[in-house]
């Protein structure tokens, strides 16, 4: 199933856990209690390859002061971490 971009983050979301789960990898929504700003999905592929990942809408979407801290944070412990808000955002990602 192919979800075709409505401009919704949601259904950037959509197309994210289609293209990991085809994949063999896990898209799993995450929600840190007390932790404002944290990253949407963590992925897991195959190979043990883990991202932070955080979704906007294509147009407009952007990164809150605490959502830049995380990404900042997280990148400088060497953790893979990627903004999300096309379709060529979602190939690039799952093919690094």
């Amino acid at each position: 199933m192919t979800v075709k971009l409505s401009g919704k983050e949601s259904a950037i979301e959509l197309e994210l856990v289609e293209h990991v789960r085809a994949l063999g990898g896990r898209c799993e929504k995450v929600q840190v209690i007390g932790a404002r700003g944290f990253f949407d999905r963590l992925i897991v592929l195959p190979g043990g390859r883990i991202i932070f990942a955080e979704l906007k809408r294509p147009r407009g979407g952007r990164l809150s002061a605490h959502q830049k801290q995380y990404r900042d944070t997280y990148r400088s412990l060497g953790v893979a971490v990627a903004l999300v808000k096309t379709s060529a955002d979602i190939d690039a990602l799952l093919k690094s």
